[in-house]
């Protein structure tokens, strides 16, 4: 049986550095573009849709940015407990501009702040399963300390696109990732499965009935005599 990787704090850090970059150059680039068209005396009839560009964009990054802060960054946060109410803030903003929508199912608690950002990155990790629109339910149930995180999607039927497990994320979650090593493109799922270890949560993912389900449940630990 694979063993499960062990990363340097050092590559961790520059890989999710390197996934965050990523997000963000793309709507970063769009307002830059926007603004040479604005700045261009010779584009005027295009200035309308530059702005659109520009607000569209900025949206983009607000979410992307607002997420991170959250998911991946200590922030102010350190060593505190984070209330349900911002993760629904940041989760909000997110599907402002993904493709699908979301059923907040989550009632207002205090998380440890590795549990909140287990919860986020899972929510992440969801929201892919239905790339070309859908619904996402995300829901946390069970007393203080032992809380099961819930998340299922299904796809739009009217899309015509089948729900789908991420690709590679269940072995990412795990630690054993398919390829033997992870790299930018699939650290956060990997992150995802190092936050669960950390707080002592087992994660289970797949696809039942066309429903794509990702949990999170706390282990049952028997401590020695």
């Amino acid at each position: 049986m694979a063993d499960i990787i062990e990363l340097k704090a050092t590559d961790l850090a520059a890989m999710l550095c390197s996934r965050v970059c990523h997000d963000l150059i793309n709507p970063i680039g769009a307002i830059g573009n926007g603004l040479e068209v604005l700045g261009d005396p010779g584009q005027t009839e295009m200035a309308e849709g530059a702005r659109d560009l520009i607000a569209s964009a900025a949206r983009q990054s607000r979410a992307k940015l607002e997420f991170a802060r959250l998911a991946y960054g200590a922030s102010s946060t350190s060593g505190t407990d984070i209330d349900t109410r911002e993760c629904e803030r940041v989760a909000r903003i997110l599907f402002d501009i993904e493709k699908a929508d979301l059923d907040w199912q989550v009632p207002l608690i205090l998380l440890p702040k590795h549990k909140a950002k287990l919860f986020m990155n899972m929510l992440l990790i969801a929201a892919m399963s239905v790339p070309r629109g859908g619904e996402v339910t995300a829901r946390i149930s069970g007393e203080a300390g032992q809380e099961k995180f819930e998340f299922t999607s299904k796809s739009d039927p009217e899309k015509r696109q089948k729900t789908l497990i991420p690709s590679g994320s269940a072995g990412l979650l795990s630690g054993m990732p398919e390829e033997g090593f992870v790299d930018a493109r699939g650290i956060q799922p990997f992150y995802t499965g190092l936050l669960a270890r950390m707080t002592d949560m087992q994660i289970e993912i797949g696809l039942e009935n066309d429903r794509f389900f990702l949990t999170a449940t706390p282990q049952m630990r028997s401590d020695a005599a």
